[in-house]
């Protein structure tokens, strides 16, 4: 049976041949998937908030510079890596800057680049914070699930993930906007 939202499907195919709609099931895991992200993503924000002052994006990218060597990325990667416009990331590393956790160095082989650089301050906001953030991960999502519902998971994100990753060259993607 396919399925759409009554506003899509009206009384049959639509004008431009038939589409392939979301079976019940299909609907159903669909809305289960958008439902658990957007309740997991919301409980990470809010464990932070509470125990650091700070939202889940920009723990992000703290951890991405403390695994980074010399604790530093250039500008254009940390976006890249985190999947948002270099606007965003750089308001969000203004906030870092703001709090001591990040500053930012030119880049001396090009003019227009500059480095994020993870701070000792900002190394110990990671310290303090990830005991609880991966505890609230835990609790959230592995507790819940068996072993063989964990390996699962991650082979169905990495295929999912594989499959939407983007031909960068002349692609319209947000990180290189």
């Amino acid at each position: 049976m396919n399925t759409a939202p009554a506003s899509a499907t009206g009384s049959g195919p639509g004008p431009t041949g038939d589409h392939r709609w979301l079976t019940a099931e299909e609907q159903l895991v669909w809305r289960s998937y958008l439902h658990a992200t957007t309740l997991l993503e919301d409980h990470l924000d809010r464990q932070l908030q509470r125990d650091a002052g700070m939202p889940h994006i920009y723990y992000g990218l703290l951890v991405q510079l403390a695994e980074s060597p010399g604790l530093r990325l250039r500008m254009t990667e940390l976006a890249r890596n985190a999947k948002i416009t270099r606007s965003r990331l750089s308001h969000a590393v203004a906030r870092l800057e703001k709090n001591g956790w990040v500053r930012r160095e030119d880049c001396p082989s090009d003019k227009r680049g500059q480095f994020a650089v993870l701070t000792e301050e900002g190394r110990d906001v990671l310290r303090r914070t990830a005991p609880g953030h991966v505890a609230a991960v835990r609790q959230a999502l592995f507790d819940r699930l068996t072993p063989e519902q964990q390996k699962s998971l991650g082979e169905i994100m990495r295929i999912v993930a594989e499959g939407l990753q983007p031909d960068e060259a002349g692609a319209d993607l947000p990180w290189l906007r």
